[in-house]
């Protein structure tokens, strides 16, 4: 069994941070969140709407960025975005402005003529979070983005999810197993063989410790 009752709510306007080790279940809940995977048992509710009676409805309100990159390289910024647009039915002129919104926010407007191969990988990150805003979601679920990348990148990107989450009221759930991307204010909750270990503010499960310290006795010195 992956996940053993991972039950958690998330309030609107929030950031959480999903934190577990390799193999905690975190890919298998973000399966199961965008109905790559069916559950044998428990719901998903989004914005009000269940993940198994309406999940047209449901899906409609996330935007999602995957661990693996999904980019045709050998397209343009734009041309990449205005093919995810027409995925949910935006086209002609309301593309235009909703890519043009997306890009001003993640700092990627000035690059949209540029074909993917050409970036660099904290850029291709922030357009595939650009690309999951186009149809303006109420939830952001991005699964270990920062994976590869180094520090001052990972830095940026976080800091710049955690901008996005006040300025445009978005939820956010942030998986990854690296204490250094949760800040002492966030929202965390520890996954650990399946099972939620901890959920509430960082700063109160470190309880005194280091967040790495209490993550590295929580799962066991598991990294």
């Amino acid at each position: 069994m992956a996940l053993q009752n991972a039950g958690f709510s998330l309030e609107k306007g929030s950031f959480c941070a999903l934190l577990g080790p390799n193999g905690a279940g975190k890919s298998t809940l973000f399966s199961i969140l965008t109905r790559l995977f069916v559950p044998d048992a428990g719901d998903v509710s989004i914005d009000g709407h269940s993940l198994a009676q309406e999940p047209g409805k449901a899906l409609a309100k996330i935007g999602v960025v995957f661990q693996q990159p999904t980019l045709d390289l050998d397209l343009t910024v734009r041309r990449n975005l205005k093919y995810f647009a027409a995925l949910h039915g935006i086209a002609g002129a309301l593309a235009d402005r909703r890519i043009d919104a997306a890009l001003e926010r993640v700092n990627m407007r000035e690059r949209r003529h540029e074909k993917v191969r050409a970036l660099n990988g904290g850029h291709r990150r922030r357009m595939e979070i650009a690309r999951a805003l186009i149809h303006e979601p109420q939830v952001l679920l991005l699964d270990e983005p920062t994976v590869g990348l180094d520090a001052a990148t990972r830095t940026a990107i976080t800091g710049h999810v955690h901008d996005l989450t006040a300025e445009q009221d978005l939820t956010v759930l942030w998986a990854t197993h690296l204490v250094d991307e949760v800040r002492d204010h966030d929202r965390l909750v520890v996954l650990h063989k399946g099972i939620v270990l901890a959920d509430g503010q960082a700063a109160d499960i470190g309880a005194g410790k280091s967040l790495q310290s209490r993550f590295l006795e929580m799962t066991g010195g598991s990294e």
